[in-house]
């Protein structure tokens, strides 16, 4: 036992004589890999609505799109609310594997492009509801839009699309699964 209490002991002491190791340099804050992008929405839920508003747009970044496979299935989006993805999730399946109304991504009302967020701007309209007020550019053409977001448990999450001159994406839905 003696042997075994010195044997630790020498090596012990033996660390700390020892050169420390290198620390790796803190790595420069790189933009976050695609699959992270959407992980960063999520963290950014529990932030507020405007973190989570410009980490929904971030996901956009044309020189690295979203990995295919990356979606959930239909109705089963956490980034929204649990009364749109029950409408999406209808809307997919009296489609019968056909093309839904919904063939689009309702945040930026597109399939592809180059999207830019240029500012956000959110009301309060109730508690754990905010209306987002958002400009951005698709393909170099501004869009303008509402996102009504509530917050179900700790996080914000899409309630709700109305872009500029159109009918709330709710209605839409509603329509079509009626």
């Amino acid at each position: 036992m003696k042997r075994l209490i010195a044997a630790a002991l020498v090596a012990v002491a033996a660390t700390a004589c020892s050169p420390p190791a290198e620390v790796p340099a803190p790595a420069e804050q790189a933009e976050p890999a695609p699959a992270d992008r959407r992980q960063a929405a999520y963290r950014a839920g529990e932030e507020g609505p405007e973190p989570f508003v410009r980490a929904l747009f971030a996901r956009y970044d044309a020189a690295s799109p979203l990995p295919a496979g990356e979606t959930p299935p239909p109705g089963r989006e956490p980034l929204y609310g649990r009364t749109l993805n029950a409408m999406i999730g209808a809307d997919a399946r009296k489609a019968g594997g056909e093309v839904p109304f919904l063939n689009f991504d309702p945040v930026c009302g597109c399939q592809d492009g180059e999207i830019v967020l240029q500012s956000v701007e959110i009301a309060e309209t109730a508690v754990n509801q905010v209306d987002a007020r958002v400009v951005f550019t698709r393909d170099g053409r501004e869009v303008r839009q509402v996102m009504k977001l509530e917050r179900e448990g700790p996080m914000w999450r899409v309630a709700d699309v109305i872009p500029e001159g159109e009918r709330p994406l709710t209605e839409r839905l509603l329509e079509v699964i009626g």
